[in-house]
């Protein structure tokens, strides 16, 4: 191979040749997971538009008894933490791109984070109570 077709195939910007910086191998891995988690909520989230409009004029204990059921119990966690974990996927790509001060991105990253974090665990929570509560 000529020098000149390494140039040719090479197209990377000049700047990161210079500086050695290359493809950090991470956005494809993101990608995939956004897209996996968003057809994951297509599923769940039919399954649980489906449930609430079956108990939409329910009581309290209907309501109650069909979030304990097993089943309804370990699909409205994975709703719950696949939505969580959706969100930070999607926020985390508006910040990258929209932020440009570096210290007010990783606050922002981090603060998303921890509040996704609390949010899914406040819901795991509810949701174990519920269905483990006699």
């Amino acid at each position: 191979m000529s020098a000149k077709d390494a140039v040719v195939k090479d197209r990377r910007n000049p700047l990161k040749t210079a500086r050695g910086l290359g493809s950090s191998q991470s956005g494809v891995t993101h990608w995939w997971t956004q897209r996996t988690t968003a057809a994951a909520l297509v599923l769940l989230g039919a399954w649980f538009v489906i449930i609430v409009l079956s108990l939409l004029h329910a009581d309290y204990a209907t309501a109650r008894a069909a979030v304990a059921k097993p089943w309804n119990a370990l699909l409205l966690i994975a709703f719950v933490l696949t939505m969580f974990w959706h969100a930070v996927l999607g926020l985390q790509v508006v910040i990258e791109d929209y932020v440009h001060t570096r210290w007010k991105e990783v606050a922002l990253l981090v603060a998303i984070k921890f509040l996704a974090v609390l949010g899914a665990l406040a819901s795991v929570l509810a949701v174990l109570r519920i269905a483990l509560t006699p």
